[in-house]
């Protein structure tokens, strides 16, 4: 069972603070964010593989449009 079967995710450019109820990991298949977490900066983009931590608070920050597969927990 690979990242195809998880759940796609789009969004066009933008800039939203987000909160991790739980892990999230994705992969993008499209686009470029960069993540802000306090004062640590990550930036990501097509054919990435990120996972974020359960309890983060953070902004995202779409440069480009983005198209993720994604799996909670």
């Amino acid at each position: 069972m690979g990242v195809s079967n998880w759940g796609i995710w789009t969004c066009d450019v933008s800039r939203f603070d987000w909160h991790y109820d739980q892990k999230e990991t994705c992969y993008l298949l499209d686009g470029e964010v960069t993540v802000t977490a306090g004062d640590q900066q990550v930036h990501f983009a097509t054919g990435d593989l990120v996972t974020f931590s359960e309890g983060l608070d953070c902004v995202w920050d779409v440069t480009t449009p983005v198209k993720k597969h994604y799996k909670f927990g």
